[in-house]
């Protein structure tokens, strides 16, 4: 009886196991052979950038000129339409589907700003999150830390990510933008040729003679000390600027 019983047991699962097969591929040659009615744009913003809205990623979407609504969706080039989003440097990433409704699902994840290059004789841009350099927009101005100074080779780049310098000074930014108290004093930071970093805070007087953006937690940990023990003795409008580049030392002049 025992072994009946295992047996029937084992027939049941495969069984289900079939018939889920069955729904799987069911729903698949349906969804293959459903004709586009609808775009719709599901635009995924956690973080409230507005560079895009859904009216500019349907122009995207529509821009290659090929008919999509009354088309197959198996017949439309899901991956050139998604390829030709993400060449689009606000647009972290994108996913084209059709559901089973004949609709053709447009899901965009946007980047998020951390800095803002400013630049007296050229346009501003962006340094994204994972430190992809995108134009600023004209519908919308994200309140971030600021970056001047020889800043075309970081344009230039394109990405951070591509040079050791341009991954520490992401590294830099991400630092001060995590901590409430640096985000909240330090304003601005100007890049020198030689790759040195001059902070510009919010509150205090002082020039902050960063030097390359490197041991990064140390120097502001050195400023920190600087700020709660020398200034509060010293006077807050004594000194014009504070050195951090060497190695134990914070020179003040």
């Amino acid at each position: 009886m025992k072994g009946n019983f295992n047996i029937r047991k084992e027939i049941k699962v495969a069984l289900a196991i079939l018939g889920l097969s069955f729904l799987i591929a069911f729903s698949e040659r349906k969804q293959g052979g459903a004709v586009c009615k609808e775009i719709v744009i599901e635009l995924d913003n956690l973080n409230e950038n507005h560079f895009l809205d859904e009216a500019d990623v349907m122009q995207l979407v529509e821009s290659s000129g090929e008919p999509i609504k009354g088309v197959g969706i198996g017949r439309i080039k899901l991956k050139e339409i998604e390829n030709k989003l993400k060449y689009d440097k606000h647009i972290l990433d994108a996913e084209l589907f059709g559901d089973l409704k004949g609709n053709l699902i447009v899901n965009v994840e946007l980047r998020r700003p951390i800095a803002r290059i400013v630049q007296s004789d050229a346009p501003d841009a962006y340094i994204a999150e994972d430190g992809v350099i995108m134009p600023v927009s004209e519908k919308y101005t994200s309140r971030v830390l600021l970056i001047s100074g020889a800043v075309k080779e970081l344009l230039e780049s394109e990405d951070l990510n591509k040079s050791e310098e341009g991954k520490q000074l992401l590294t830099m930014i991400e630092f001060i933008n995590a901590d409430k108290f640096w985000k909240a004093q330090v304003a601005q930071l100007e890049l020198s040729k030689n790759g040195k970093v001059t902070i510009y805070p919010q509150v205090t007087g002082q020039l902050v003679e960063f030097g390359k953006p490197d041991n990064v937690e140390v120097k502001f940990k050195k400023l920190m000390v600087f700020y709660k023990e020398i200034l509060p003795t010293r006077g807050w409008t004594r000194y014009e600027r504070v050195n951090l580049e060497y190695e134990g030392q914070v020179i003040a002049e």
